[in-house]
């Protein structure tokens, strides 16, 4: 058990004792267990409220833990598990408060962030040697030092060089001896003039260097090295009278006209940073100014050590003002995006946490009495007062800000499933598989919700051919949907889980056949409103029928408000109820919906 769960736990008894009141006065009002014990022609039922497990027919003591029995209400055994039921006074006691769930625009808070200049890795190049030998002298000798392209930065005495340098001047002296010789004496003097070029490229002269020392009268001992570019020294590697080989790096060289600044983000602040975000820098070394730049990479790893994921930023440094190693401050604000809704948000008092798992009670509506339902949501990281809702409830939807922990106390009391008796965190399969993606990525999927619902309306409407087209139609529809990382993942095994069923569908030859394909096909797509979210701007319906699938009850997405059952057509069109409704960005409760739940 989690030091959180055992900490809720705790609190969670408390107030469950403390509920016992609540539980008392809505029984006074007749809309609990009215006298308890007492009521003729009930069966009473007695229970702990730190072990609900523990039911009892008559008043006593916990065999566990010893605390007094308290009276389960009459009627509690019909209500859901997931459900809590209050009279007024009862609501009135628990100063409940409901706030509806909504959009927030987006935050422009200002995030500041502290890291230290680096030399620009895209310009960074290296000289090195291209001939092995002894350093007699760096033209270049500490760090710091511009260098413009082509400049000699060092020279190397290179026995090699000095030998092969020998023996092409004497062949170049014994072709000019024989210009006047038979053809077959001067062939031989030339071929033995290249095979002396040719040892020298061998050992790294470049062309041009080649044609200088062709053109000397005696033999070099001094090996000229050029920077093949221009920049700034940021390393040195050598001192003079080193032996160096071929290859070996003599000089680090950058150009400092961009420096990059590395900052370090906790991972609480990502949700608030993006690739081309701007940023303003300002440095202690140059009070008062400030730099501007841009977010060019965030690390995709975290340090488990610091938990940081360092945050590159690009900055403009062509009067050369900022140095590598200089400490930053940026100081940016999250832009709202124009093409993405304001996220959904709830208060931060609503949520019940037990470790990653979040649990809110939900307002019923259109109940007699006040009526209260727990589900689980999936949230992001905090922003203020409020969290944003990445999965679980609806625009419009009220959820309990105040007296939380009350409602949860008295269904753990009943033995429901409350915060405390539900499974610990990772057994909540469905949001963990939620894709995380932005809604231009979300619409790539609305071909597929399309052809869906066009195969719900032709069932529904008793039409099989219309049904069949479309069924083929979603099928090619998947085939143009992709995604990257682990959405694309999470895509894969939705899309294969909806082309079986939609074959079924177009190969139909009667309707009986279409919609047994059309059950599966239903159980899939609401999977993928689940994962994905609603990618339409209109609302769609989740409905289900108990009637439907040999009267095991199937479920179904339509558009509309007034039930169209696919599986029944006009024999039985409205059989059925609608469960959920999805706006757009909005995810499907899926272990909410099964076949049977509330």
């Amino acid at each position: 058990m989690t030091k959180e769960r055992l900490i809720t736990l705790i609190v969670g008894a408390a107030l469950g004792a403390s509920f016992i009141g609540l539980r008392s006065c809505a029984s006074s009002e007749g809309s609990a267990a009215s006298e308890g014990a007492d009521s003729p022609g009930e069966e009473a039922s007695w229970t702990c409220s730190m072990h609900p497990q523990v039911q009892q027919s008559e008043p006593g003591a916990c065999p566990i833990c010893g605390m007094d029995l308290v009276p389960v209400r009459a009627g509690e055994a019909e209500l859901p598990p997931n459900r809590v039921v209050l009279s007024e006074r009862a609501r009135s006691l628990a100063k409940l408060r409901t706030e509806p769930v909504r959009r927030q625009a987006r935050s422009t808070e200002a995030l500041t962030l502290l890291g230290q200049f680096e030399a620009n890795e895209r310009t960074l190049r290296t000289v090195t040697a291209w001939t092995a030998g002894r350093v007699d002298r760096l033209r270049v000798n500490a760090t710091g030092q511009r260098v413009r392209a082509g400049q000699v930065v060092a020279t190397l005495y290179s026995p090699e060089v000095f030998t092969a340098h020998q023996d092409l001047l004497v062949a170049k002296r014994q072709v000019d001896r024989l210009r006047a010789s038979p053809a077959a004496s001067r062939q031989a003097a030339e071929a033995a003039l290249e095979a002396a070029r040719e040892r020298l490229r061998l050992l790294g002269v470049p062309d041009d260097a080649l044609a200088r020392l062709e053109g000397q009268a005696r033999p070099t001992r001094a090996v000229s090295i050029r920077s093949p570019f221009g920049g700034t020294v940021i390393e040195r590697l050598v001192t003079a009278g080193g032996y160096v080989a071929t290859g070996t790096p003599l000089f680090r060289v950058a150009n400092l006209s961009t420096l990059w600044l590395q900052l370090d983000a906790y991972e609480s602040d990502l949700s608030r940073l993006a690739v081309g975000q701007q940023v303003l820098v300002r440095v202690d070394a140059l009070a008062g100014e400030s730099f501007e730049g841009s977010i060019d990479f965030i690390e995709p790893t975290l340090d488990a050590r610091r938990r940081t994921v360092k945050v590159r930023v690009q900055v403009d440094n062509r009067e050369g003002r900022l140095r590598p190693g200089m400490f930053a401050e940026a100081t940016t604000v999250a832009p709202a995006q124009a093409d993405q809704p304001n996220p959904l948000v709830i208060a931060h008092t609503a949520p019940l946490f037990t470790g990653r798992r979040a649990v809110v009670y939900v307002e019923v509506p259109r109940e007699e009495r006040s009526t209260y339902e727990a589900r689980t949501v999936r949230l992001g990281p905090r922003l203020g007062d409020s969290y944003p809702v990445v999965a679980g409830l609806s625009e419009g939807e009220r959820v309990v800000t105040r007296g939380a922990f009350a409602l949860d106390a008295d269904l753990q009391i009943r033995g429901g499933t409350s915060m405390m008796t539900a499974p610990d965190d990772g057994s909540e399969g469905d949001w963990d598989q939620v894709a995380a993606v932005s809604p231009a990525e979300r619409a790539r999927l609305s071909p597929v919700v399309r052809a869906y619902l066009d195969v719900q309306t032709a069932l529904a409407d008793d039409d099989l051919s219309p049904a069949k087209a479309a069924a083929s139609a979603l099928v090619q529809a998947t085939d143009g949907v992709g995604f990257s990382g682990a959405a694309e993942n999470v895509w894969q095994d939705l899309a294969a889980a909806l082309r079986g069923p939609a074959l079924r569908v177009a190969r139909a030859d009667t309707l009986e056949v279409a919609r047994e394909g059309f059950e599966p096909l239903s159980e899939a797509l609401i999977r993928l409103l689940a994962r994905f979210g609603n990618p339409l701007e209109d609302s769609l319906r989740l409905a289900y029928c108990p009637m439907a699938a040999g009267s095991e009850g199937a479920r179904w997405v339509q558009r509309g408000e007034v039930v169209d059952n696919a599986y029944f057509g006009a024999s039985m069109l409205t059989c059925g109820e609608v469960r959920q409704e999805l706006s757009q960005g909005a995810f499907a409760r899926e272990a909410a919906l099964a076949s049977g739940s509330p």
